[in-house]
């Protein structure tokens, strides 16, 4: 089997991403997504569903969380309701031809979300403007919001009831806390669910 040889860039892009995890996952950070389980809890045994988006890699995230929380990740459990907001080919490109992208998501958090669900936005810079405007409807409409940030937080910090904020710069690494982030909350979720 070959192996990465100390020294190359693969072995320095790997250990540069594992330092930046270490400092990361802050005792502050910690309690956010302790916070975050706790929402998602409630929220789902109390018959709610949770609506996700995020755009690029955030959007692959969104599915990536849904996927989870429907099917299962490691133990069979019932099924979650959770929905990615980044799946509709036909609302995504329809909205954003007919009016534009920064409310295709506020679109389907106005037809979709009730009191009770949760609006789980992923945005590494915290400032998406389509995540904003999926928020303060969420907001109107009486959803919780948990934001699943970098950086400081962004425009994002401020509309969201819980935040999990990377304290981080580098998009990339910023990804990489939060598919820690997310798959830890799975864990969570499979555990009061099984």
């Amino acid at each position: 089997m070959a192996t990465v040889s100390s020294g190359s860039p693969i072995a320095v892009e790997i250990a540069g991403t594992i330092a930046s995890l270490q400092t990361a996952f802050t005792p502050e950070y910690c309690s956010a997504i302790d916070r975050a389980a706790e929402a998602l809890t409630e929220v789902l045994r109390h018959g709610g569903k949770v609506l996700i988006m995020g755009n690029g890699g955030s959007a692959a995230d969104a599915q990536h969380i849904a996927a989870e929380l429907v099917g299962r990740y490691k133990v069979k459990r019932k099924a979650l309701a959770a929905i990615a907001l980044t799946t509709d080919s036909s609302i995504l490109t329809a909205w954003s031809n007919d009016y534009n992208y920064d409310t295709v998501f506020s679109r389907q958090v106005e037809a979709l979300a009730r009191p009770g669900d949760i609006v789980w936005g992923i945005s590494t810079s915290g400032n998406s403007r389509n995540v904003v405007a999926a928020f303060e409807s969420a907001r109107a409409i009486g959803a919780t919001t948990l934001g699943m940030l970098g950086r400081d937080g962004g425009r994002l910090l401020p509309l969201s009831d819980v935040a999990m904020v990377v304290p981080l710069a580098a998009t990339d690494q910023i990804q990489a806390a939060h598919l820690l982030t997310y798959h830890a909350l799975c864990s969570h979720l499979d555990t009061e669910f099984q």
